[in-house]
């Protein structure tokens, strides 16, 4: 009898732990699945604010290079820095739409998705800090151009370029650092609801008797 009991204890216990391991790995996996559709809806986003940037970058060089070509002093420079300015943002969104669409979000752990994405986050706000600076510099060329007989119409058609610029780009950096923050936060929130609505494996095991 008692040899019955302890195969019947065993096989409970055997049970219990098979049970654990599965509640475990359904958490693990349903966890994984929360991350992935997080980091591919940042991705997402990503890509539809680089294809504004790429709009914009794309429309200020056609109108850059029919403002070069059709005006003379300070606006056929505006138009000038305007075309030179935009091929960089061009090619800024063109390689980062590239990379996103690159990226094996199935291969990548949690914690790396989250990592990224709070790297990009970060990159938007810096990125923000650096327009400010831009417009800064596009204002102090306008003060120039006021103390610079020969290059007047360069300093101050370049200054107006710049200011427009660093405006749209601080613009465009603060919404989508905005953006990306406010997903980041929901999410986690929805992380934490979600792993206290699980059932506590500790009170569990404690009124299990064997």
């Amino acid at each position: 009898m008692k040899k019955q009991d302890e195969i019947i204890s065993a096989h409970w216990k055997k049970l219990f732990f098979t049970g654990i391991l599965l509640i475990t790995a359904v958490t693990l996996w349903a966890q994984q699945n929360q991350y992935s559709n997080f980091y591919s809806e940042s991705l997402k986003t990503n890509n539809t604010g680089m294809y504004v940037l790429g709009s914009w970058a794309a429309a200020n060089m056609a109108w850059g290079a029919i403002g070069w070509a059709n005006n003379s002093g300070s606006e056929k420079y505006f138009h000038q820095m305007n075309l030179f300015w935009n091929t960089v943002n061009l090619s800024i969104a063109g390689i980062a739409i590239y990379g996103n669409y690159n990226q094996d979000v199935a291969a990548m752990l949690s914690g790396e998705m989250l990592q990224k994405h709070i790297k990009t986050e970060n990159l938007f706000l810096i990125n923000g800090g650096l327009d400010i600076v831009y417009v800064g510099t596009g204002f102090l060329l306008k003060h120039l151009a006021n103390n610079s007989q020969k290059r007047h119409d360069l300093l101050k058609g370049y200054g107006n370029s710049i200011i427009l610029q660093g405006s749209f780009l601080f613009t465009f950096d603060i919404a989508m650092w905005a953006i990306q923050r406010s997903h980041r936060l929901q999410f986690l929130q929805n992380i934490e609801l979600s792993l206290a609505s699980l059932p506590n494996l500790n009170e569990f095991t404690a009124t299990f008797t064997f």
